[in-house]
């Protein structure tokens, strides 16, 4: 009789070995194993969006993810009410997403609503409504709940994050402290954009509401010159237009920083700006674009009033938030861009496994090298052999491709341009006139230098 459970992955065996600080491979622990196929939904003031979430590795990979613009929480501010035309498309929404998790053979979904929901006075009407029509349990959490989530979202792809979590939705904006690992104090503001919208007309008033309530969360949250981290759809779309008024050349918004000078030039560029124009060049959806004049106007006095010293895009939040809540600690603990690297070699590299060889080969060379610089090359070791698939005349470019648009944690913007390079070199000696030559940019010379070598 078979055993029970999932079946064993190759190479994934008691013998598999231990790399240092990294540990044994984890994808066979039972724990793990468990977070196969995670189906998370989060029901938003502006948006619902459904997230299925594959494989056991530490940075998880995207098995799917959709987002529809409801506007639920549109004119709360004002009627109490849940938006009766963002309730049908809501419903509607989560209709779908429901029976795309029974075609995916995935374990109920788990499904959270925030401010709109919570704070509206037909939200348990909708909850229940919910319940009834789709069959799914619509978890609604408080303000706390919500920043706590969002900023274990950030600890997802950022192990080491140390700062504030800055999560902004439609109708709240909620604000974490990060560190060791750990969520401390939480503050939920009624900063959305959907809110605001209903506060006044005179910008002048407005700066008063929107300091006030800051001032307030800042004797909580007691900033400290820190770095913040923001989350949530309007940040994101703020930052980037500053990587369109800025020419920055790599449009991967998870781990883009920014400092206060730099963002506040980009914010005083979009009050004159023509944002239709913008939102063309950008890709944006009309109604995202329609908040972010009022997002910027949060984001200004969060510079000024919690004066941080860098400001850091993060694509992770609430979604991988839930996630991040089903892992074990010692699954948390691993370094994302390892695990995902290893799980991408296990299951697309010829000879899996070699990646390790070729790093102890190889690092006799680099016995200096900075335990940041090692933890690249062993990622480059391990994903040295995952694009053999690719067309022979195009598999540099590929590699580079892979490497630098990929949604992979735990790596910035130099790390994402030095592992492509690495990985480009392992198959071409020359980059000259590559189309590839504006990302090099985000290196130094003596990076990319490293960066061919290793190659």
């Amino acid at each position: 009789m078979a055993a029970d459970g999932p079946a064993p992955l190759p190479g994934d065996d008691d013998d598999a070995g231990d790399w240092g600080p990294f540990g044994k491979p984890l994808f066979n622990d039972p724990s793990a194993r468990a977070l196969s196929r995670v189906g998370v939904v989060d029901v938003g003031s502006n948006s619902v969006r459904m997230v299925v979430f594959d494989g056991a590795a530490r940075s998880p990979a995207y098995f799917y993810n959709e987002k529809i613009m409801c506007g639920l929480g549109k004119g709360l501010a004002q009627t109490g009410r849940l938006h009766p035309e963002g309730k049908a498309r809501a419903l509607s929404a989560l209709k779908r997403f429901s029976l795309l998790a029974k075609g995916m053979d995935i374990a109920p979904l788990t499904v959270v609503a925030t401010a709109a929901t919570r704070e509206a006075e037909d939200g348990p009407e909708f909850q229940a409504q919910v319940l009834r029509e789709t069959g799914l349990k619509l978890h609604v959490v408080d303000g706390p709940e919500e920043a706590r989530l969002s900023a274990q979202g950030v600890l997802l792809g950022w192990p080491e994050a140390r700062g504030i979590v800055c999560d902004i939705g439609g109708n709240s904006m909620e604000l974490a402290r990060i560190g060791d690992g750990t969520v401390g104090k939480r503050v939920s503001t009624a900063l959305g954009p959907f809110r605001l919208q209903q506060v006044s007309a005179d910008p002048k008033k407005r700066k008063a509401h929107i300091d006030a309530i800051l001032e307030t969360a800042a004797k909580e949250i007691k900033p400290d010159n820190d770095r913040i981290y923001l989350v949530g759809g309007s940040w994101r779309v703020i930052a980037r237009l500053d990587m369109e008024r800025r020419n920055y050349p790599l449009t991967v918004l998870h781990e883009y920083r920014m400092t206060p000078d730099g963002l506040l030039a980009t914010l005083d560029w979009l009050a004159t700006a023509d944002l239709a124009a913008l939102r063309g060049r950008t890709g944006t959806s009309a109604e995202r674009m329609e908040l972010v004049p009022l997002a910027c106007e949060v984001l200004r006095e969060i510079i000024r009033i919690l004066k941080p010293s860098e400001i850091d895009v993060s694509a992770y939040g609430i979604r991988e938030g839930l996630l991040y809540e089903q892992m074990p600690d010692r699954l948390r603990a691993r370094d994302p861009l390892i695990e995902a690297a290893r799980m991408t070699e296990l299951t697309q590299a010829r000879i899996p496994g070699f990646g390790k060889k070729l790093f102890t080969f190889l690092e006799p060379l680099f016995k200096g090298a900075t335990e940041d610089r090692l933890r690249l090359i062993k990622a480059a070791c391990l994903l040295h052999d995952t694009t053999w698939r690719a067309h022979p005349d195009y598999r540099a470019e590929a590699c580079f491709d892979n490497a630098t648009r990929a949604n992979l944690g735990g790596l910035d913007h130099p790390g994402r341009v030095f592992l492509g390079l690495a990985l480009l070199h392992r198959y071409k000696n020359s980059r000259a006139g590559s189309r590839m030559e504006p990302l090099f940019r985000l290196l130094s010379e003596t990076d990319v230098q490293d960066a061919e070598a290793l190659g």
